[in-house]
């Protein structure tokens, strides 16, 4: 939800990472926002959570990727 929300709000994501514990929002603004981005008119909860978990997943793995890290964002902007 806090990627989402950020990219929603047009705030730069290649300087922001997750922060855990942190709670942003209600529970509906949140399920507003994965019904918004998820890719389908009327998610049931399955395609929800495999969203999620999806999403969250790939987030994950950039985020520990050192092609996404703050040294090879000095050198190669917008990489």
């Amino acid at each position: 939800y806090q990627y989402l929300k950020g990219y929603k709000e047009k705030k730069d994501l290649d300087r922001f990472s997750f922060a855990s514990g942190r709670v942003q929002g209600t529970e509906k603004e949140c399920l507003d926002c994965l019904m918004e981005f998820c890719g389908r008119s009327d998610p049931s909860w399955t395609e929800l959570s495999n969203f999620t978990h999806f999403l969250n997943f790939q987030l994950m793995r950039c985020e520990e990727s050192v092609f996404c890290s703050h040294l090879v964002l000095q050198e190669l902007r917008g990489f």
